[in-house]
């Protein structure tokens, strides 16, 4: 009976620290990743249209971030597109339309995934933003879920999953039903970092136009 006793107490415990790794390795990570960059590949799956099966489409590329709130995303296939925060503003820069948008970060940061992934290095300004959860684990991988308190952005919900205290993967769903699945390839955490990473310049000939 006691060894019984101890045996379920022993099971529980590890069940306990199993659920709470989740958390504390998104702690971990936003508390000792100052920099870092990777690879990434993004599957978008829009939802069923009436009679129509689920669309999806994948595109690739290169990620970096510096804390805080400085991220570039490097869109190469299959459409060249690139997107940076310098901590003031974000700028989109989509090739083929030859045009570059920018919207003040302070309005948008908090609804997007770099929102927990390059902010502040303490979970105070993510719990400011997001409520959190943590999810049983899948696909080998620890997650947590990140809501916004907001409920008027696009951003309807976020899963952030980790492989130890490694950034592995990002699940995103907005308020149009379009599930977004970013994983992560090569990370480099605390990676040497140019302050010319996280700068942006619209290049000549460009439309430049504010985003609401």
């Amino acid at each position: 009976m006691i060894k019984k006793l101890f045996a379920s107490l022993a099971l529980s415990a590890l069940a306990v620290a199993a659920h709470a790794g989740a958390m504390q390795s998104l702690e971990n990570f936003v508390r000792t990743a100052k920099t870092g960059r990777a690879d990434f590949t993004q599957t978008i799956t829009a939802p069923p249209r009436e009679g129509q099966a689920a669309r999806t489409k994948t595109s690739s590329g290169s990620f970096e971030f510096q804390r805080p709130d400085r991220f570039r995303f490097e869109y190469r296939k299959p459409f060249e597109q690139t997107i940076v925060a310098d901590g003031k503003t974000v700028w989109l820069h989509d090739k083929d339309l030859n045009q570059v948008s920018q919207r003040r970060q302070a309005r948008v940061l908090a609804q997007t995934p770099a929102a927990v992934i390059a902010a502040s290095p303490d979970m105070a300004t993510i719990q400011r933003d997001f409520d959190l959860k943590e999810l049983p684990d899948s696909g080998g991988l620890q997650w947590v879920q990140a809501t916004p308190k907001q409920k008027e952005g696009q951003l309807t919900s976020m899963k952030v999953g980790f492989r130890g205290d490694q950034l592995a993967a990002l699940e995103i769903l907005d308020s149009f039903g379009q599930r977004s699945l970013l994983t992560f390839n090569n990370m480099q955490v605390n990676a040497p970092m140019t302050a010319e990473a996280f700068r942006f310049t619209p290049p000549k000939g460009v439309d430049v136009v504010e985003a609401p």
